[in-house]
């Protein structure tokens, strides 16, 4: 006997609802959530029952969160863009990638705004064989994007091409800054250490062997003068700064580079890692004890 309601040919089966009456009618009673924060404090009482891990809830609580997010959130802003200058020479071009050890570089021509492409620090090396050729050459062209891209179209269109650095545009059509996809996928899984990067540790003040301390640049002037049991001030008595790190980079004058040291109210502050264009994490040391007799 033929049957009496044939499965359409293009049409996949039907799966087979395999829950229990007592599962239906608690999903009746308990509906899914509502909303993004009914969402995320289920995912909560899952970890509490151990259904989900600790750091399986946290990621999936950023997708989720991400989806809000947009460019304008997580990039670099324009006056902490490290940019090269097309017309500058190539001793100080090449100065700027060691220092800042960055794979991509927005190059500019003129003022700062007028983006003109890409330089890929790994192409630098073509001119170490071919001195010959002009950076222009090099150049690859830039993505633009509006403050308003969401994270997750963004991602998308990182993914779908290769161009993992885009420039952020305001409403205005101006350069707000940029945003690469490790920013992007920094909100998913965190911090992503590199080479560069210095492992994180509890506390915003850790203790190293040759007894030096490791300082984050995001801490607070006043925990940092308690520490280390100095009464920190500027030079300039009549500005004001939360951080150390704000502190620090408003002495020298500009934004500190790895490797640069300061002496201020006792201390002796070298750069260790920045990010963004402000500094995460300083080595700090009492004068007295790193410079006998200065």
């Amino acid at each position: 006997m033929s049957d009496p309601h044939p499965a359409h040919p293009g049409r996949p089966p039907e799966r087979e609802d395999k829950r229990s009456f007592l599962q239906k009618v608690a999903e009746f009673i308990h509906p899914g959530p509502d909303s993004t924060e009914e969402l995320i404090e289920t995912l909560a009482e899952a970890e509490d029952n151990e259904v989900i891990g600790a750091d399986a809830r946290v990621m999936l609580e950023r997708v989720i969160r991400m989806a809000d997010m947009t460019a304008g959130d997580v990039m670099v802003a324009a006056p902490r863009m490290d940019l090269v200058d097309i017309d500058a020479p190539f001793d100080e071009l090449l100065r700027l990638v060691i220092s800042t050890a960055h794979s991509r570089f927005p190059v500019y021509q003129g003022e700062r705004e007028n983006i003109i492409g890409i330089l890929m620090a790994k192409d630098l090396l073509k001119l170490q064989r071919a001195p010959e050729l002009n950076i222009r050459t090099l150049l690859r062209p830039a993505a633009f994007v509006p403050e308003s891209k969401g994270l997750n179209d963004l991602l998308r269109e990182f993914r779908g091409n290769r161009n993992h650095l885009a420039i952020v545009i305001d409403e205005f059509g101006r350069m707000a800054g940029l945003i690469t996809i490790e920013d992007v996928l920094e909100q998913i899984v965190g911090e992503i250490e590199d080479e560069f990067d210095i492992p994180e540790d509890d506390g915003d003040i850790f203790g190293l062997a040759d007894r030096t301390y490791r300082v984050s640049g995001d801490t607070s002037i006043e925990r940092v003068a308690e520490a280390f049991e100095v009464a920190i001030a500027g030079s300039d008595p009549g500005t004001h700064f939360d951080t150390i790190g704000g502190l620090i980079a408003h002495e020298m004058g500009h934004v500190p580079k790895r490797g640069e040291h300061l002496q201020l109210s006792g201390l002796h502050f070298v750069v260790l890692h920045t990010k963004g264009g402000a500094v995460r994490w300083f080595k700090v040391s009492r004068v007295e004890a790193t410079h006998p007799g200065g």
